[in-house]
Formats: structure tokens, sequence, C-alpha cells
């Protein structure tokens, strides 16, 4: 729980300094990508379930590749509510509404790996 805290909160500080620059910088703003916002939130987040190496069975999110491709699933899931049919992460509490907005940045935009 408390990982999940930090790492949410880093994501939070991501996405504020990221968005935190003048007017004349606000072209030049970098993307987000697989490799400096998805991949540590996905090892923490959907972990051990779609991590084989810590375990999991079901299909691996350890990748660029397999997180691109479900990328529209994935946010449609952690999007649900607890009970709802589908929900994830799956007996863990409801990612937070930062956690959730870093995905739908990386997809906005262009899932770019690095």
């Amino acid at each position: 729980m408390k990982k999940t805290i930090i790492l949410s909160a880093m994501a939070i500080a991501v996405l504020i300094f990221s968005n935190c620059s003048s007017s004349k910088k606000a072209a030049g703003v970098p993307k987000l990508t697989y490799e400096s916002s998805i991949q540590t939130v996905v090892m923490a987040n959907c972990s051990p379930c779609h991590i084989p190496a810590k375990g999991g069975n079901k299909k691996p999110y350890d990748n660029f590749t397999n997180v691109q491709k479900d990328i529209d699933e994935m946010i449609r899931r952690i999007e649900l509510n607890p009970g709802e049919k589908g929900y994830m992460p799956f007996k863990r509490a409801k990612l937070s509404d930062s956690t959730i907005a870093i995905f739908k940045q990386w997809r906005t935009d262009g899932l770019l790996e690095k």
C-alpha cells in the first residue's frame, strides 16, 4: 500500500511539473513514454498477476508491446469501480484519478516507448 501511495505521489509530481512551464516553453513539453512513466506504474499496480517474474499467470504486462496493444482495455478496466465485473486491479483499492490520468495521457501522447 505504501508503495502505491509513493508511486501515485511521484506520478502526480510528474504531471504537475510537466505542466508547469511558461507559455514560451509550452510547445516543448515532453510527452509521456512507456519507459519514463508507464512501466513503473504497471509494475507497482499490476503485480504479481500480470508480471511473470513475480509469479503472475495472467496476460503479461511486463513489456511495452502488450501494454501498448491492450491500453484501451486496461483504461476501461481501471476506471471501473470495485465490485464491477472486470474491475482492476483485482482485490486492490481503485487506482487514483492521477494514476489513471497517466495511462490516458500516454495514449493521447501517442503510446511512445522511449
